[in-house]
């Protein structure tokens, strides 16, 4: 025979400090109206009183087609790398115990507080002809600096801590008792990476996934100076955006940043409805 609750519970849960449903979502679509879609709004509105023909000139230029591919490529390529590195960091912060841990959890967690500028001028420095590591690289014929290898390794720098801590508390959470269980079954050690931990982790690691591609696509700091911001080959979109506010062209800049606004919120979008996919499975 179930019992009832007491009506002192009920009084409490009636009284709790957790606002509801409606009350939630009202503050939610306020705060989100006010700090997100009045500012990008304005974009919007600076655009539209440009003409079309104007808008495609700007916007869809043989140079801003250039940023946008470079944006983009490289942004995604980064992302890409750390996907895969950064669930091997995370593999072995939260699967091992050595000395320094904690120390290595701090560098992961170093390029959020780092100023980017300060990190694109040690990239640079360190990959120039006449750094540490472009010296070696210099006779081999492979260049770095100014090109979009270099580009890619400055988003790969900011990216890696979005993957790393969006993967490492799902990790933690998938104990090692799984993976003993289905190695008693019988799985392989590849069986059960992709069987059991990777089903597990995929919407975390897409997550990070996204949130370092998002970075990457709107980075200026760490990029500008291994650019070398070459107009068609080595010129970001945040950065043409910049050069056609110093020209005072500020129509012509909310047409390239609206475009790079809906460009970015389609593969979001896209990625989260991926997300969903992956967890209705």
């Amino acid at each position: 025979m179930t019992k009832s609750a007491p009506r002192g519970s009920t009084r409490l849960l009636r009284r709790s400090v957790l606002p509801g449903f409606r009350l939630s979502m009202g503050f939610s679509l306020g705060w989100l109206t006010l700090i997100v879609l009045i500012p990008l709004s304005t974009i919007i509105l600076k655009t539209t009183g440009m003409g079309w023909d104007q808008f495609v000139a700007v916007g869809f230029s043989h140079r801003a087609l250039a940023a946008y591919r470079l944006s983009f490529g490289t942004a995604a390529a980064a992302a890409m790398v750390n996907a895969v590195f950064g669930l091997l960091v995370a593999w072995v912060l939260v699967r091992y115990r050595f000395p320094g841990k904690r120390v290595v959890g701090a560098i992961v967690d170093l390029p959020f507080a780092l100023p980017t500028a300060v990190a694109g001028i040690a990239l640079t420095t360190l990959y120039a002809p006449s750094g540490w590591i472009g010296r070696w690289l210099d006779p081999l014929g492979i260049k770095v600096v100014f090109t979009w290898v270099g580009i890619t390794i400055a988003l790969v720098f900011v990216g890696l801590p979005f993957v790393v801590r969006q993967v490492e508390p799902v990790l933690a959470d998938l104990g090692k008792d799984v993976e003993e269980a289905a190695a008693i079954l019988g799985a392989s050690r590849w069986q059960v990476f992709a069987r059991v931990i990777l089903p597990a982790i995929g919407p975390a690691l897409l997550t990070g996934f996204a949130l370092a591609f998002a970075r990457g696509v709107g980075e200026y700091g760490s990029v500008i100076f291994i650019s070398g911001n070459m107009p068609g080959k080595t010129e970001i979109a945040p950065l043409l955006i910049v050069t056609q506010l110093e020209q005072y062209n500020y129509a012509g800049a909310t047409a390239i940043a609206a475009i790079m606004m809906g460009a970015s919120f389609a593969v979001l979008l896209a990625i989260s409805l991926l997300q969903a996919i992956m967890r209705g499975r």
